[in-house]
């Protein structure tokens, strides 16, 4: 059981890969809140891991709103006793070029996918500090590293965010036993990419751009970000854990 007596909070956690490492993190051990705008989708995955053994509470999260996760972290130490492991993995994707990007869309895309990074972070640390430290791990994605022309620049900029405040924060809190790190996923198979998946043409496109020559499965990331959450990785802070089938190697 390798995150026994740990309590997890896992943002975006009511499908795709936010889901998985909830799962994943509730068979090793951890009693596990998941936070979501999908009620209905959050509400089915916390009975899907309490109805198999493991200790699961869903609350309504909007990771762009400082008040809710004040409120859900509080929610969570109230229900577990103290918080140990962050996943920052709530996120949204555009697909629109540069010059039909709204002020509108960037503030959409960067309020979600940085801001509520940050408001996260801030939220846990204070929790993590009377716990003795803790892990957080921001979800950014290969879009964080390198640009990519089929990519949206405002989505290309958000991850890129994520993957230096994850430096910055890593740095700040380490005298604390706060450890902070990012893992970079290349193409997942998830609900937020089931347009590609659902276009054969735009699927085997996609394939070819990856070494391994195929997209990756949710679990293919739960299990980088288990080893991050986990003591396995005590002296790993920092750094970026890059799951792409070989993507940006190239």
């Amino acid at each position: 059981m390798r995150l026994e007596n740990k309590v997890a909070f896992v943002s975006g956690g009511a499908r795709g890969m936010g889901a998985a490492e909830a799962k994943l993190f509730a068979r090793e051990g951890a009693k596990v809140v998941i936070g979501d705008v999908l009620d209905e989708d959050g509400k089915q995955t916390e009975a899907e891991i309490n109805e198999l053994g493991g200790e699961c509470l869903y609350i309504h999260l909007d990771v762009t709103s400082e008040e809710s996760w004040t409120s859900a972290v509080a929610e969570a130490v109230n229900k577990f006793g103290k918080l140990d492991i962050l996943v920052n993995n709530a996120g949204v994707v555009s697909r629109l070029g540069l010059e039909d990007i709204t002020v509108a869309e960037w503030d959409r895309v960067m309020d979600v996918n940085a801001k509520g990074v940050f408001l996260g972070t801030k939220a846990a640390i204070p929790e993590m500090r009377k716990a003795g430290g803790g892990s957080i791990v921001n979800i950014s994605s290969i879009s964080g590293i390198t640009g990519q022309a089929y990519v949206a620049a405002v989505y290309n900029a958000s991850k890129g965010a994520v993957r230096i405040f994850t430096k910055s924060t890593a740095i700040q809190y380490a005298s604390e036993g706060i450890r902070v790190n990012s893992v970079h996923p290349g193409p997942i198979d998830t609900p937020m990419t089931a347009e590609r998946k659902g276009d054969p043409a735009a699927q085997a496109e996609s394939n070819a751009r990856v070494p391994l020559g195929r997209s990756g499965v949710p679990d293919d990331v739960a299990y980088g970000v288990l080893y991050l959450a986990s003591d396995e990785s005590s002296f790993v802070t920092g750094s970026e854990l890059v799951i792409d089938g070989g993507y940006v190697a190239q």
